[in-house]
């Protein structure tokens, strides 16, 4: 399962005020555009938000950002996440859907964009949109297959190797530039009686697909593993087995209680120094609580340099209907949200382990962790997300099956890959 749907966000690092958090809220359906009507809905004229944002701080943060909007009248409805997951087609596919919807970037946005539900919002992305200075690849994650951008995305966080630096002195030991100097520092810790990885594959199996997406994307490069995801690849291919031969070489150097820990437990060996470094998402900050500052990380190294540079970086944010009554308004409105002004109130009044997308949000009161975290995400030439989120939480689960076998016989890397693809075909044949 995605980390979203696992971890409970709080307040990221000392002076690194942050956007997002899980979405949540609860509401009518209906869409409040012009003329709408049916039960619960907006008065006529009034533009619709439907929102998932439904754990307190973010919903009043969300509350508080839309109350100062003066660009017309919106009605925030709100859903708890689950039935706001379950209703989400329906929502896009009524007739009077909301005009504004909160959700997650990746296959599902394009897959609904390629059905004609969402509204184009390419005219964001130039000239003087409100979107038009987010990054390069932030503008390719919210494009479609026909070239159009269909998505706004407010708040984001990256994936990183993240390590203690006073265990990094003590060790003598930096980070590592190559792929080659991160196995002989692997090999150097090891030497020591340090497990290098730490990982937490008990209950939150999915951990285990972060070294896989990562690696994929150093291997074959970011397009290769949204199609790998999409069903246009294969798993049992010579693409896929070169990722997973990188990732034997990472076996022997995982901690070999990695299976009795979910990913919090794993944290504990880390604080200890029993474990070095650990791959994970950037809200492993709300487990460093007694020396924040000593938290850091570092990019995955390159392995293939004519590979496209790519982060994970899960990406929150806002799609609109394509059958909203007042598109020009659906768009003010999202240009409101995806301001720098708005994103700041946002960061101040919701705590939560996500980062702006606006590179006009002031970032100097940062975190030098975060501030590093953002540099690396502006300047990586694609932007992918977790594997149920470029796929599905059901091609998710054939992960986690596939992957946990894989962790624990590697050599029976061939079969494992077999039964990894036809239980995925199972999945996009359904």
């Amino acid at each position: 399962m995605a980390p979203e749907l696992q971890v409970t966000r709080r307040t990221f690092l000392a002076g690194a005020l942050a956007l997002g958090g899980a979405f949540a809220l609860s509401g009518c359906v209906t869409g409040g555009s012009p003329g709408a009507s049916g039960s619960g809905g907006a008065a006529s004229g009034t533009l619709t938000l439907q929102s998932s944002l439904s754990d307190p701080a973010p919903k009043a943060a969300l509350t508080a950002v839309m109350d100062a909007y003066t660009g017309g009248k919106v009605t925030l409805n709100t859903v708890a996440i689950e039935q706001f997951r379950a209703q989400l087609s329906t929502y896009l596919s009524s007739n009077n859907p909301p005009d504004v919807l909160t959700w997650y970037a990746g296959s599902v946005a394009r897959d609904y964009a390629s059905k004609g539900y969402l509204l184009d919002l390419s005219e964001m992305w130039t000239g003087s949109g409100a979107a038009a200075n987010f990054s390069p690849a932030l503008k390719a994650l919210s494009t479609d297959d026909s070239g159009k951008q269909i998505f706004l995305p407010t708040s984001y966080y990256w994936w990183g190797v993240f390590y203690l630096k006073d265990n990094f002195a003590k060790w003598g030991v930096t980070e590592p530039k190559t792929w080659d100097e991160f196995i002989a520092m692997c090999d150097k810790l090891k030497g020591m009686g340090i497990n290098p990885l730490a990982n937490g594959i008990g209950t939150t199996p999915w951990m285990a697909s972060g070294w896989f997406d990562i690696l994929n994307l150093r291997v074959n490069g970011a397009t290769f593993h949204r199609e790998l995801l999409a069903g246009k690849h294969s798993f049992d291919s010579a693409e896929v087995r070169k990722v997973m031969s990188y990732y034997a070489q990472l076996v022997p150097y995982f901690d070999p209680n990695m299976t009795s820990y979910a990913w919090q437990d794993a944290v504990t060996p880390l604080v200890q120094g029993k474990d070095a470094m650990y791959l994970t998402g950037a809200f492993i900050s709300q487990n460093i609580t007694d020396n924040p500052d000593n938290l850091d990380f570092f990019s995955v190294p390159v392995i293939d340099p004519s590979v496209p540079t790519a982060e994970e970086a899960p990406t929150d944010g806002y799609f609109a209907s394509a059958k909203t009554k007042d598109p020009k308004g659906t768009i003010a409105m999202l240009s409101y949200l995806a301001s720098p002004k708005a994103q700041q109130e946002f960061i101040e009044k919701a705590g939560s382990s996500n980062l702006p997308t606006s590179p006009d949000v002031d970032a100097s009161q940062f975190s030098p962790l975060v501030q590093k975290g953002l540099k690396m995400l502006n300047e990586t030439e694609e932007i992918t997300q977790f594997f149920n989120r470029d796929s599905s939480d059901a091609l998710q689960t054939t992960a986690d099956t596939a992957l946990t076998k894989f962790l624990a016989k590697p050599d029976d890397v061939d079969s494992i890959l077999k039964e990894w693809q036809t239980a995925a075909e199972k999945v996009w044949n359904s």
